[in-house]
């Protein structure tokens, strides 16, 4: 499924892992940073450059991911402690002028298959103002923002990242089926790594 919109893909790396003890994004999965898979996916997504978003453990997370790409962006979100939404505002707020929308993919979650990537910048190329996938009825990540939801994450507050833009959404909101669970699946907690 081509597509010819421009895209950017957000990369939300700021989370201090409390419940996972700490050091969370730069732990071993699979034999590689936990991190690195967050940003293959982001990498295979239909984007013209990824930006990742630090907060807690800064230069060791944007080290990392260097050390995956060299060209990824930089973003940090300074009030990132306020939560999740912090970390958005800072990613979008960080984009270039004139994109049809970006991928929000989160540091944690590093199973998301490429396949559901294509589809959902296609459903925000077709009109919808913001794309996520689903698996088993229920609704995942990353999401595609559509350009006219930017100046929206600006208001968001909390750790709740882009929920209330999607759920005010209701029915516009396009929802593309995903093959697998890796949609919904992230590291919380240290039992959640690979064995």
């Amino acid at each position: 499924m081509a597509t010819v919109g421009r895209f950017a893909a957000v990369v939300l790396a700021a989370g201090a892992g409390s419940r996972f003890g700490g050091g969370k994004l730069l732990a071993d999965y699979g034999g590689a940073p936990l991190l690195h898979a967050a940003l293959a996916a982001a990498r295979a997504a239909p984007a013209q450059f990824v930006t990742l978003v630090t907060g807690a453990d800064a230069e060791a997370v944007a080290a990392c991911a260097r050390g995956f790409d060299p060209g990824v962006r930089v973003v940090h979100a300074a009030d990132h402690a306020q939560g999740m939404a912090a970390s958005l505002r800072a990613g979008i707020a960080s984009l270039e002028p004139g994109l049809d929308g970006a991928f929000v993919f989160l540091g944690d979650m590093p199973r998301v298959p490429h396949a559901v990537l294509a589809p959902l910048a296609a459903a925000i190329e077709a009109g919808a103002p913001a794309a996520a996938p689903v698996f088993a009825g229920q609704r995942g990540n990353p999401v595609v923002l559509g350009r006219a939801l930017f100046g929206d994450v600006a208001a968001l507050r909390g750790d709740v990242g882009a929920r209330p833009i999607l759920q005010g959404l209701g029915a516009a909101l396009a929802q593309v089926e995903a093959p697998d669970d890796g949609v919904l699946f992230d590291v919380d907690v240290r039992e959640d790594l690979p064995r």
